[in-house]
């Protein structure tokens, strides 16, 4: 049997939905029986962890252990976080639990290493509080990746639409700050992007910039499917 899927989502919704989506469509699927059983707990008052991390802001903790333990006592096998920063509290969250907490941050890493072995050098796209703790650049060093990271300046373009994107705008202004931010990633000599905050490929996708463009959330929906399926075929 496959493994029930729980999200913790809510960090944003646009960004649970989205996650939900690419799981499906990644899913093997050729009938309505085929596809996972997924819970989905979207919780939208879970504290701002960017805020938390750089400027001392409620903890999101508690309201994401919270999730997860309905998660959990609902029947989850396999847990994913569609959100980077909240990677942050990883360790806590997965040790707060029995079940698996997939690591988006270094599936995201390892992804690279195997999909795109010419890259050597990777800029991330990501919240200033996910590049303030080295989620990326632990992780993509741990694989000897050389992690490239915005200037401060170009790191208030990127914030700025991303909570943009927060706000429901997909088009426009905030796909033209991203690309500016991803192309002086890309001038500085950056080989493969990192698009490290789930709202960022809800406007940036392939052939926005010259280099690959890797989705977190992408990479996230193909490591659920292959927990979640893992063994499920054995032969008897």
């Amino acid at each position: 049997m496959a493994k029930i899927v729980g999200i913790l989502g809510g960090m944003g919704p646009a960004a649970t939905v989205d996650l939900f989506q690419r799981i499906v469509e990644a899913t093997p699927a050729r009938r309505d029986q085929d596809h996972l059983h997924i819970l989905i707990d979207n919780d939208p008052s879970v504290p701002d962890r960017t805020a938390a991390i750089l400027a001392g802001g409620p903890s999101p903790l508690p309201v994401m252990q919270a999730g997860l333990q309905r998660l959990v006592q609902m029947g989850a096998q396999l847990i994913a976080i569609p959100c980077n920063t909240a990677h942050h509290y990883w360790p806590t969250l997965q040790a707060g639990v029995d079940v698996p907490v997939l690591n988006m941050i270094q599936e995201t890493a390892a992804w690279i290493r195997a999909r795109l072995p010419q890259v050597e050098r990777v800029g991330i796209l990501a919240t200033s509080g996910t590049l303030a703790v080295e989620l990326y650049q632990r992780a993509l060093e741990a694989e000897g990746l050389t992690p490239l990271t915005p200037t401060p300046g170009e790191l208030e373009t990127i914030m700025a639409a991303i909570y943009q994107v927060k706000a429901g705008r997909l088009t426009g202004e905030p796909q033209a700050l991203l690309r500016q931010a991803g192309q002086a990633l890309v001038e500085r000599g950056a080989q493969a992007l990192i698009l490290g905050c789930t709202e960022i490929p809800l406007v940036l996708g392939d052939g926005d910039l010259p280099v690959p463009l890797v989705a977190s959330n992408q990479v996230l929906a193909e490591a659920v499917v292959r927990e979640a399926l893992a063994g499920e075929r054995q032969p008897g």
